[in-house]
């Protein structure tokens, strides 16, 4: 299951106008946490599945994003919902916590 690439450019269009909530994490390719919070991330899609977007945007990238949203370190989730950032985690977390933090949401 492939993440959505999100960037400067598209961050408003597939993120902010999604007709779904969407889960970003902000990463890096050098990032070893993000390499393990990833699956988790992916199990989180297949168990919501259209319930759901996903996407990851590279922080050293999208650099605007990164600073609008205050990303001071990697992996960090949001989840935005109707265009508005609704939850945030930051570090490894695993797949019952980010169900935890999430579901409420939905």
């Amino acid at each position: 299951m492939a993440f959505e690439q999100i960037n400067n450019d598209n961050f408003e269009q597939q993120v902010l106008k999604s007709d779904r909530p969407f889960i970003l994490e902000f990463g890096a390719v050098w990032c070893s946490p993000c390499k393990r919070l990833e699956p988790e991330l992916e199990k989180l899609k297949e168990t919501w599945g259209n319930k759901v977007r996903l996407g990851k945007l590279d922080v050293d990238e999208s650099t605007d994003v990164t600073m609008q949203f205050s990303v001071m370190s990697v992996p960090t989730v949001m989840l935005f919902v109707g265009g508005e950032m609704r939850e945030r985690i930051t570090g490894y977390q695993p797949l019952p916590r980010l169900i935890d933090k999430f579901e409420p949401h939905l």
